[in-house]
């Protein structure tokens, strides 16, 4: 994984912050995986919100 698939995102509305190297297994996003890769589909396990509501920290 290069620097830029290394970025982490916080979601705007809660403190969930993505990490691509432990990626979201219980929304079924494998660790590794970044956060562009992420389907659009894929909710905030916290608050449900979707990527849109994440910026890049």
């Amino acid at each position: 994984m290069d620097a830029e698939n290394k970025d982490k995102f916080l979601c705007e509305a809660c403190p969930y912050i993505y990490d691509p190297e432990k990626g979201d297994p219980e929304g079924g996003i494998p660790p590794g995986t970044p956060f562009e890769d992420i389907p659009d589909d894929w909710l905030c396990p916290i608050c449900k919100l979707d990527k849109t509501h994440f910026k890049k920290i």
